[in-house]
């Protein structure tokens, strides 16, 4: 059975899309991985699409289904897939709510301002409500600043989960997206090297992996 992480924040923007792909690239190198897009806009979709023109590129399952079509195709990759990813539409309806059910993880991408965070929080009551884990993840923040403190701060009284790394504003996630492909298989750009962005979302993953073990 599958390894769920749903990927979820009510305020567009937040960079959920840009973080499934990332992810599934990231472990299919070494893992049946499934991706799931309920988000109407099927960002994830056309990314997708981009990257079958490669077949040289690690397998990435894909599916796109929503309403009374959900619950069965849940199952279905649960069953086939060692990780499933959900990209989730910036609202909350009955489909998001599904698939923060069915996490084993919830995964909260936000950008280091008190908006990202006062968006969070109908994702979070969701979660909660499921007894479901969440995780935050700072997505295009600055390495340090007085409004990033100030946010991890309001996080750290609030009792939640934030990642200890976060991925930084760098051209190479969308450069990356726009030829199909993750960070960590990007063509000629010394993607290895400490401080580059494949580097950067190795250790993303690394963290996510610790908070999944038992």
């Amino acid at each position: 059975m599958a390894v769920v992480i749903t990927v979820a924040q009510q305020k567009g923007g937040a960079g959920k899309t840009m973080l499934a792909a990332n992810l599934a690239t990231l472990w299919a190198a070494s893992r049946r991985v499934a991706l799931l897009d309920i988000d109407p806009q099927h960002s994830l979709g056309r990314w997708h699409e981009l990257r079958a023109k490669t077949p040289s590129l690690a397998p990435i399952t894909f599916s796109a289904v929503s309403g009374w079509r959900l619950g069965g195709e849940l199952d279905r990759l649960r069953a086939s897939a060692d990780v499933l990813i959900i990209d989730t539409p910036p609202h909350i309806d009955t489909d998001a709510m599904r698939a923060i059910r069915a996490a084993s993880l919830v995964l909260l991408p936000l950008q280091p301002s008190p908006p990202d965070l006062w968006a969070a929080e109908g994702t979070l009551k969701i979660a909660a409500a499921e007894r479901r884990p969440v995780a935050l993840l700072l997505n295009r923040a600055t390495a340090r600043s007085s409004l990033r403190t100030s946010v991890e701060a309001e996080i750290a009284r609030a009792k939640l989960t934030l990642l200890p790394v976060s991925i930084g504003n760098r051209s190479a996630y969308a450069q990356a997206f726009a030829q199909g492909m993750g960070v960590s298989e990007a063509r000629g750009r010394a993607s290895a090297r400490p401080g580059s962005a494949a580097a950067e979302f190795a250790a993303v993953g690394a963290a996510i992996e610790e908070l999944l073990t038992p």
